[in-house]
């Protein structure tokens, strides 16, 4: 069967000749690095997206995530929880949806603004809590891209509430609490995670982390028999 992905690629000719174009010149501009044969689409549709060669190093894997990430999107259905509107507005409906794939977040929601008036926490952690209330955290995939706070609680929700995320894409940007919400994100075991060390992040990065696994997704159904 052919391994050509017709989901995953750009929908026009120039679009698809521009992007391998611009991962060619990647690659050229790379040469030798240090990730696999499976990481490495993932960091260098990240620099795609950003024109950030940083990436190249600041870009960390738990040894199963990759692997993690493809079987959850192959498994079907399987909820992409975000922390911010602008991840779920990125990425891909068609994409998604040949994998039968919904986007949820809850930040703007009224009942997370109240509450976190009320206990003097970030609408970020109130969305993560909900989320788990809601029972989708656990075998979803979660990106978060914009606040640190999202991703501590998140930690703590796998830790002390038994929360199990299929993958988790923890790439909050910012100067306070962003570095170390990843470096505690890394310290996991429980649960396969894809960080950017340090301070640098964002909401497009989740978003160009996804839609490479959604490409090596489709490649690896379209490889089987």
């Amino acid at each position: 069967m052919s391994t050509v992905n017709t989901v995953t690629e750009q929908l026009t000719r120039a679009g698809q000749v521009i992007e391998h174009d611009s991962f060619a010149i990647i690659d050229a501009e790379v040469g030798a690095h240090a990730y696999s044969e499976a990481q490495w689409p993932i960091v260098r549709r990240m620099i795609h997206a950003n024109a950030d060669f940083d990436f190249n190093g600041l870009t960390d894997f738990h040894a199963d995530a990759v692997d993690a990430g493809i079987q959850a999107m192959l498994k079907g259905g399987t909820p992409v929880v975000a922390d911010v509107e602008m991840i779920c507005s990125g990425l891909s409906q068609p994409r998604l949806g040949h994998f039968g794939m919904k986007t949820h977040q809850f930040i703007s929601d009224a009942d997370v603004i109240e509450t976190a008036k009320a206990e003097d926490t970030t609408r970020a952690v109130q969305a993560m809590r909900k989320a788990h209330r809601k029972g989708l955290l656990n075998g979803a995939i979660v990106g978060i891209g914009n606040a640190p706070t999202a991703l501590i609680e998140l930690v703590r929700l796998i830790r002390e509430e038994g929360a199990k995320p299929a993958l988790v894409v923890g790439m909050p940007v910012g100067f306070v609490s962003a570095a170390e919400s990843k470096d505690l994100m890394a310290e996991l075991t429980e649960v396969p995670w894809i960080v950017i060390r340090g301070r640098k992040g964002g909401s497009t990065l989740v978003v160009a982390a996804l839609h490479a696994l959604l490409a090596l997704a489709e490649a690896r159904q379209k490889a089987q028999p």
